[in-house]
C-alpha cells in the first residue's frame, strides 16, 4: 500500500498570527540553534524594479524549506504589497510538503524574535528603557516582541527621521506592558538608553559610538545591502561584536564590510554567532559595563526554524 500524507497545513497570515506567541518564537529559534548547522542557498531572479528572491536552508533533524517572495516597488501605487510570497515546508524523513505559509508571517516572527534571542543571550538581564530607531512594521514587531521577552522594561521609546512616523507607530500599538513613546532627540535617547534596536533603512550611521553609554547592548536590523549602515567605525570597534549566521552577514552586508575595509574592525573581531552563543547555555556578556552589538542579517534558516514551530502550531 502506498504511504498517505496528510494535506499540508496552509497559513495565511490572519489565520497564525493569533496562534503565535513571541516567547514560542524565540524559544523555536533557541531550539533551532542546537541543531546542526544549517545549509543555506539563495538564488536571485528579475529586473531591480520585479525580482523574484528565493532563499532554502536544510536543517539536519529538521527539514527543508524554502521562501519565496517577489519585491515590486511600485506595487503601493497599485494598493498591493511591496513583498509578496509564501514559505514551502518539507519533511526531514521523506521530503513530504508539510506546509504553506504565508511569507509574511514568517518574516514577522523570524526578524523580531532573532534580535530578541539575541538581546537574551547579550543584553543585561535588569535592562529598563529600550529605544527603538525606525516606524514601520519591523519596529512595531520589536515593541511586542521586546515587550514580552524583558519584563523588566519600565519604558519604550521609539524614534523616526520623521517625528510624525514615530508618533503614529505609537498611536497605532495595542497593549504593552511598558510606555511607549515617541522622541525626537536621537542622541539624548541614545545616551539614556539600555537596549537600542534599529530597523531603519539608513545608509549612513545613525548611532555613534561616542553616544552609547557602558552596558548598552545594541541590536542592528536595518542595513542589510552592500552601501547600508546604521552604527558608525567607532561603535563597531569598541563593542564586543556577535552576528546571527557568520554565513549570511560577513562579507554580504555593509554593517561588516564598511568598518573591515576601513580598519576599524576585522572579521575576528566578529566573536561569534547564535550558535555559539546558544551552545554556552548562558549569557556571553563578560561584564556590565561591556557594550555588545548584535547584528541580526537574517537568512533561511531562521526562516525554516520559524515556519516549523508555527506549522506545528494549533
Amino acid at each position: 500500500m502506498p504511504t498517505i500524507h496528510p494535506q499540508p497545513r496552509v497559513l495565511t497570515y490572519d489565520q497564525g498570527r493569533d496562534h503565535i506567541t513571541w516567547p514560542g518564537a524565540v524559544e523555536a529559534l533557541r531550539r533551532g540553534h542546537l541543531l546542526p548547522r544549517a545549509q543555506v542557498g539563495d538564488i536571485f531572479l528579475g529586473p531591480a524594479s520585479g525580482a523574484l528572491l528565493s532563499r532554502a536552508a536544510y536543517i539536519e533533524g529538521l527539514g527543508y524549506g524554502v521562501k519565496s517572495v517577489t519585491v515590486f516597488g511600485a506595487n503601493p501605487a497599485r494598493d498591493l504589497p511591496t513583498v509578496q510570497g509564501a514559505m514551502l515546508v518539507f519533511g526531514p524523513d521523506d521530503g513530504s510538503v508539510r506546509a504553506i505559509i504565508d511569507s509574511r508571517l514568517v518574516t514577522e516572527f523570524k526578524t523580531a524574535g532573532d534580535s530578541v534571542l539575541g538581546a537574551q543571550l547579550l543584553a543585561r538581564p535588569d535592562s529598563r528603557h529600550l529605544l527603538i530607531l525606525g516606524a514601520g512594521a519591523v519596529a512595531a514587531s520589536l515593541v511586542q516582541a521586546y515587550s514580552a521577552a524583558f519584563p523588566r522594561l519600565e519604558r519604550i521609546s521609539v524614534w523616526a527621521r520623521r517625528s510624525e512616523q514615530a508618533e503614529a507607530l505609537v498611536a497605532s500599538l495595542g497593549p504593552v506592558a511598558a510606555p511607549v513613546a515617541a522622541v525626537t532627540d536621537l542622541q539624548a535617547a541614545v545616551q539614556a538608553a539600555d537596549i537600542i534596536s534599529s530597523a531603519t533603512m539608513a545608509r549612513e550611521p545613525l548611532i555613534l559610538g561616542d553616544w552609547v553609554r557602558p552596558g548598552t547592548h545594541v541590536d542592528l536590523i536595518g542595513a542589510y545591502k552592500a552601501d547600508m549602515r546604521e552604527a558608525d567605525d567607532h561603535l563597531m570597534a569598541k563593542a564586543a561584536l556577535y552576528v546571527d549566521s557568520r554565513d549570511t552577514t560577513l562579507g554580504h552586508i555593509g554593517e561588516l564590510m564598511m568598518p573591515i575595509a576601513s580598519g576599524a574592525i576585522s572579521e575576528a573581531s566578529v566573536r561569534g554567532d547564535l550558535y555559539d552563543l546558544v551552545a554556552l547555555a548562558t549569557s556571553a556578556r563578560r561584564s556590565a559595563d561591556e557594550v555588545t552589538v548584535f547584528k541580526n542579517g537574517g537568512g533561511a534558516h531562521l526562516d525554516l526554524m520559524i515556519a516549523s514551530h508555527i506549522a506545528g502550531s494549533d
